[in-house]
């Protein structure tokens, strides 16, 4: 039972498994936003990446960031060599796939073009469609290039290091703001 849990893609195919097994099984509650299946999947990858995503903002923000100005020197770069730039890819990329996915899901459902102009009826998903855009753009335009100077990835002298690293830390906590009003809207957008 060990082995089977010390390997991630054999709990996530699992766990990929059991989703279906209950999505199919008759009588499960299961039913699709729209009763269309190919929305249901949609609806449950964008909640899966955005859960990826939003927690790995979360991680930042209520551990790292604040952990690490108590972190020994001697410990510091095996989180900054290691857990940052790991955790950074799958928070980057949950990022982008979380939007396209949303994107996706709002072009299934026919509103994209009136969620993304406001309109009344679906003014609040388009709120947090916005929300999240902007986010997205933090993410993959400020965060992650800053912090590849911070983390040393990229060649940067110790000014800029630490500068890059308080732009990044900046608009993590931006994204952290927008993300409360954001998970409102989509989560309350019907």
């Amino acid at each position: 039972m060990g082995k089977f849990f010390e390997n991630l893609g054999a709990v996530l195919i699992a766990g990929l498994a059991l989703a279906v097994l209950i999505a199919v099984f008759p009588d499960s509650g299961y039913r699709p936003p729209t009763g269309d299946a190919l929305n249901g999947m949609l609806q449950w990858i964008h909640v899966f990446l955005g859960v990826l995503w939003i927690g790995l903002l979360y991680y930042f923000n209520f551990v790292q960031i604040p952990t690490m100005p108590q972190v020994p020197a001697e410990l510091k770069p095996g989180i900054s060599k290691h857990i940052a730039p790991a955790a950074l890819f799958y928070f980057r990329w949950g990022a982008a796939l979380t939007v396209l996915s949303g994107i996706a899901l709002a072009e299934s459902y026919g509103y994209l073009m009136e969620a993304l102009t406001l309109q009344r009826d679906f003014r609040l998903i388009g709120i947090g469609m916005w929300l999240a855009l902007i986010m997205a753009f933090n993410v993959w335009f400020v965060i992650w290039p800053n912090q590849k100077r911070a983390l040393g990835l990229v060649e940067a002298d110790d000014a800029s290091k630490a500068t890059s690293g308080r732009t990044a830390m900046i608009f993590s906590r931006i994204n952290t703001l927008l993300s409360i009003p954001m998970l409102l809207a989509m989560t309350n957008a019907h």
